[in-house]
């Protein structure tokens, strides 16, 4: 698969950006709740929360979803009694409540709550909307606003909120008529929150294309353990033909055993045409074909197909006195496919999930030192035996 990151199980859990698209008017206010927690702590509130409220997004987290913290003096106790119970027992409800911001300003506010459920029915998430309904409320009095203005003073401030408060909503209105009229209102949805209107908390696979193959289905998965290894196979067969002998006509097994891994490889490299990958800035699963053949022909193509060329089916078919260019580069032609072991870095990162286990890695690092020791032997053998032969191309004898 080309780009990096290969071994990513990316299923992705699309529930936050699917809830901030449906919640995206400008009136709108949530905060995401975990219900698995003793007094359903606040795990995320979008800014027109904070608007709302006055608290930054910090002071929110981890404080409880009932929104205790804002209640005051005219909070009604069957207010709070119906925002706990419906946290209790896990039902759709939904509330005028009265809240305090952080600088103590009281606003009404229309509360909705709605559990979410994972692949297993078991309520993980609150969601939690607020519209602010002050506007079509009386004005509320405080001990301060009744004692600090005179009668005459409360009546021309009410009508001058009326006016500001009718002007506030007309000019939004006015400008979504005119500006974004083919654009559906996200609203309704906000006031019926039901099952079928709501995400459901789960990981959810990219839609691809029917030739593109996911990168984490079962299939992909035996397919790498598959490739891994036959790169084993090659990082340990390769040197030792390479120094020990070289493949003619009489060695009919061995060469049908590599060609059959080298049109293994070969597969490969079209699968990797039709692989999704992820993204290694964004985490994205990356499905478009175009990017995916660019990608890939950028990064492992070139690499991959030096490595799956059948160059030990050239050696074979040259007469044993004849010295061309291919039996004189046979072995180094032929060693390219140690090219293969590159592939290692990317089919490595699979392991990833394992290396917490001490085992795992102890196992890791004896086949890491066996393989090195392996190359080093052949290497250190090739030097002797042409050290061996002397100048003249003749094996020299030492008594």
């Amino acid at each position: 698969m080309p780009g990096s990151r290969r071994g990513l199980v990316a299923p992705q859990n699309t529930f936050l950006e699917s809830i901030i698209r449906k919640c995206s008017g400008a009136h709108t206010a949530f905060i995401l709740s975990n219900a698995q927690i003793v007094d359903y702590p606040i795990v995320f509130s979008n800014d027109g929360f904070t608007k709302i409220s006055g608290y930054l997004r910090a002071d929110l987290m981890n404080k409880s979803s009932t929104c205790n913290f804002m209640y005051g003096e005219l909070t009604t106790g069957d207010t709070q009694a119906k925002i706990r119970d419906a946290l209790e027992n896990c039902h759709i409800e939904q509330v005028e409540v009265l809240l305090y911001k952080k600088n103590k300003t009281p606003i009404w506010v229309f509360m909705q709550i709605a559990p979410i459920t994972n692949e297993r029915d078991t309520v993980v998430i609150y969601l939690c909307t607020f519209t602010d309904i002050t506007a079509l409320k009386q004005p509320i009095e405080t001990e301060d606003t009744k004692g600090g203005l005179s009668k005459f003073a409360r009546i021309a401030k009410s009508v001058t909120r009326n006016r500001s408060i009718l002007m506030n909503f007309a000019a939004p209105n006015a400008k979504s008529t005119h500006t974004d009229s083919t654009k559906p209102s996200q609203l309704p949805n906000l006031l019926n929150l039901s099952a079928e209107v709501l995400p459901s908390y789960r990981q959810e696979a990219p839609s691809t294309p029917p030739h593109i193959i996911l990168h984490y289905c079962t299939f992909k998965t035996v397919w790498d353990w598959v490739i891994l290894l036959l790169t084993f196979y090659t990082s340990l067969l390769v040197p030792y033909h390479a120094a020990f002998r070289s493949k003619s006509l009489d060695d009919v097994p061995l060469l049908v055993v590599d060609s059959i891994v080298d049109v293994i490889f070969f597969i490969d490299i079209i699968l990797n045409f039709h692989t999704t990958y992820v993204h290694t800035k964004s985490g994205e699963v990356i499905s478009d074909p175009k990017r995916i053949r660019k990608t890939y022909l950028k990064s492992w193509f070139v690499i991959d197909l030096l490595a799956c060329l059948p160059y030990d089916v050239f050696n074979a078919f040259q007469e044993a006195e004849e010295i061309d260019i291919f039996q004189r580069y046979g072995s180094i032609f032929s060693a390219l496919k140690v090219l293969r072991l590159l592939r290692l870095g990317r089919v490595f990162r699979k392991l990833d999930n394992y290396l917490e286990y001490g085992a795992a890695v102890l196992l890791l690092l004896i086949c890491v030192f066996v393989l090195v020791a392996h190359w080093f032997a052949c290497v250190w053998y090739t030097i002797g035996f042409r050290e061996g032969r002397g100048g003249s191309g003749k094996r020299v004898c030492i008594d």
